[in-house]
């Protein structure tokens, strides 16, 4: 098998073949049906109709500044809805105060149940259908003691720690009813003892509630809130009108900045949803903005691979001015660890900046700050800031080259999977980042005007270490020229996607081959490592990337709208998930990140060269005539790329603010340009 990349053998070799079969198998139910259990809609929306296909269940986690809630949903055999809010206070601390010290209450209150109409409580629902756009929105029907329909909305406070719920009920009878909804305050206390302020108080009420008569096709609507404080804390006035309007305000915002269009409607629409989910984790802590992963596990705290860099480096392109924050404040967090001995800066800052969490010891951490660090200054393209992380950039730089090993690759105790699955004293991931960091530092020095000697080094370091990369961790493994992830690893891993990521990509074709193999993949993207039943989606995001910027984009985009299909309409909606078994597929906010960056520097190839300065390598498959990236704000500016086939070639446009026209060339597919903004 040769080493180099040629795409004509890559179309027609023997296990492109066979890989493709395996994802037309995984494609077969939705062939079949010709529709996932959800469908798009023309709002934005994705929506369950609710036919035959129950019992089904379900849940979603949604953020704000001050709460998070996982809500279990679900629709049962009678037809019937079920709902469990798990709610979770991350600036609430309870003791110890550690990793997962956030106040957590569930609660499963059916406040439908609470309404009389006509004297008798509501019976026989029959829910008609769910819809998601930021928002859960059920629509359902009671027959007895007359015909109801009740539209639920529940969404949590963008900026309170209130879970905030709106109930919209209409007459469907023929006849005047009569109908009341009840006063209702619980106030629970919780043990002084187990909170780091001592005892919080949760409170759950009802709003607009009386006396009504609700004369036929007439609705009413009432709210009901759960929120909680501290004993220094007074209870929030509840305006739910207000709440709804921020919740769309910011889905509005989410989907009016950086939109992704392609024929695909489906990874159209997956991009618009990872959007949310990647800027809603986002806590005002003691410690400043910290985005968090969430999962009723992580937040308060940040992590050196989920925040620096896996969702860091995204939301320049977003423009969104919180994630910015958060993202800059938690390269400041990092950097308060430098130490002129060079010890290990820790995995992770928890408690809101107030204690450290490094049980799996250096998982390869300072190579994954100095490569997020660094891509978010540039693409961020602020000088002033950019000034104040390179002294982070140097140290982590200088920490990962005092780690080589003889053979010139990186050595650490672990990797981001802590443990799980081996990793060696030397793994492919930490040598991959700090590559790409060296490069990055690179160009951002020469804009600050630093040493030149200094950057100089930096790219001769590169260059020795992409070669100890390819000699060090190249191998045959079962059969593809590829890579091992360790010394002495001698089956599949996902993550040999990393050499793609970062443009290493001498052995890209039996790489891709060997990743979308049956060996590791599946029906539920890829195996972390071949013969085991756990997957991380986090991998699966990094390598459907790589395969896009190797050149692989025919192949990738079939197996990225398998992968939509899959997490957008499928059975476990509509985000990018963590892992399983572990977590249960929770809904962790920087997966999320990762999807959005398989389009910036997947499909569009943006690769950042300077404050004002980037690369594009536009990699558009063969099946789609078009493809734009609209509102992108980086750079410290704003624009749009727009990629159209033209003539046997690709059209790329690039236009600015006021339709102003600032590139307009004609490429060859997989051909790089420079832009200068």
């Amino acid at each position: 098998m040769k080493n180099k990349y040629h795409k004509s053998d890559y179309l027609l070799n023997s296990k492109t073949i066979r890989s493709t079969i395996i994802l037309i198998v995984f494609l077969i139910p939705y062939i079949v049906s010709g529709q996932a259990r959800w469908t798009l809609q023309n709002d934005g929306s994705i929506k369950w109709n609710i036919k035959q296909d129950i019992p089904h269940s379900d849940h979603i986690e949604m953020s704000g500044e001050q709460i998070s809630t996982v809500l279990r949903y679900g629709v049962k055999s009678d037809g019937s809805f079920s709902l469990e809010r798990s709610l979770i206070w991350p600036m609430l601390r309870t003791i110890p105060n550690n990793t997962h010290a956030s106040l957590m209450q569930r609660y499963a209150i059916d406040f439908t149940s609470l309404l009389t109409i006509n004297g008798r409580t509501l019976k026989n629902e029959s829910v008609k259908s769910i819809s998601l756009n930021g928002i859960l929105l059920v629509e359902s029907e009671f027959t007895d003691p007359v015909p109801i329909q009740i539209i639920r909305m529940i969404l949590p406070s963008t900026t309170k720690p209130m879970v905030c719920e709106r109930y919209v009920v209409k007459n469907l009878s023929n006849k005047t009813i009569s109908m009341i909804i009840p006063e209702q305050k619980t106030i629970y206390h919780t043990e002084a003892d187990k909170g780091v302020e001592g005892s919080y108080t949760i409170e759950i009420g009802i709003q607009k509630s009386g006396h009504y008569n609700l004369a036929p096709g007439k609705e009413v609507l009432f709210d009901a809130y759960l929120q909680a404080s501290s004993k220094d804390q007074s209870p929030i006035a509840v305006n739910v009108d207000q709440e709804i309007a921020a919740r769309l305000a910011f889905v509005k915002e989410m989907w009016s900045n950086l939109v992704f269009e392609s024929p695909d409607t489906t990874i159209n629409r997956m991009f618009a949803f990872a959007k949310i989910r990647a800027s809603e984790s986002i806590y005002r802590t003691k410690g400043g903005l910290m985005h968090g992963p969430g999962g009723e596990s992580y937040y308060a705290a940040i992590w050196a691979n989920d925040q620096a860099e896996y969702v860091g480096p995204f939301f320049p392109f977003l423009g969104y001015k919180t994630g910015n924050e958060a993202s800059f404040n938690a390269y400041g967090h990092f950097a308060r660890f430098m130490n002129k001995d060079y010890l290990p800066i820790p995995s992770s800052i928890v408690a809101e900046g107030k204690d450290i969490w490094d049980g799996a010891g250096d998982r390869g951490d300072a190579a994954m700050i100095a490569y997020g660090a660094a891509r978010y200054a540039l693409v961020k393209g602020n000088i002033a800031e950019a000034e104040k992380l390179w002294p982070l950039i140097e140290w982590c730089l200088e920490y990962c080259r005092l780690k080589l090993n003889s053979d010139g690759v990186v050595t650490s105790d672990s990797d981001e999977l802590e443990g799980r699955f081996p990793a060696g004293t030397a793994n492919l991931c930490t040598s991959t980042l700090y590559y790409d960091a060296l490069l990055s530092a690179s160009y951002l020095g020469k804009d600050l005007k630093k040493d030149h000697t200094q950057l100089k080094e930096y790219t001769k370091q590169a260059h020795i270490l992409k070669k100890a990369i390819n000699s060090y961790f190249g191998s045959n493994i079962d059969g593809f020229e590829t890579y091992r992830y360790y010394d002495g690893n001698t089956v599949l891993r996902s993550w040999i996607c990393m050499p793609l990521v970062v443009g290493i990509n001498e052995r890209s074709e039996g790489t891709v081959d060997a990743l979308f193999s049956p060996t590791l993949w599946t029906k539920n993207g890829l195996l972390t490592q071949a013969g085991s039943e756990t997957f991380w989606d986090r991998s699966t995001l990094y390598a459907l990337r790589g395969v896009f910027a190797a050149g692989g984009a025919d192949k990738a985009a079939s197996y990225l709208a398998y992968y939509s299909n899959q997490r957008l309409l499928g059975e476990h909606v509509p985000y990018a998930i963590e892992a399983w078994p572990e977590g249960s597929q929770r809904h962790l906010s920087a997966e999320s990140g990762l999807f959005c960056r398989i389009i910036t520097e997947g499909i569009f190839g943006i690769r950042p060269t300077g404050l004002r300065s980037c690369i594009i390598t536009p990699h558009l498959p063969n099946s789609w005539q078009t493809a734009s990236l609209r509102e992108i704000h980086a750079f410290e500016s704003e624009f749009d790329i727009i990629l159209k086939r033209e003539n046997g070639k690709i059209r790329v446009t690039v236009i600015g603010k006021e339709d102003r026209l600032i590139l307009d060339k004609l490429i060859s597919d997989g051909e790089c340009l420079k832009l200068t903004l």
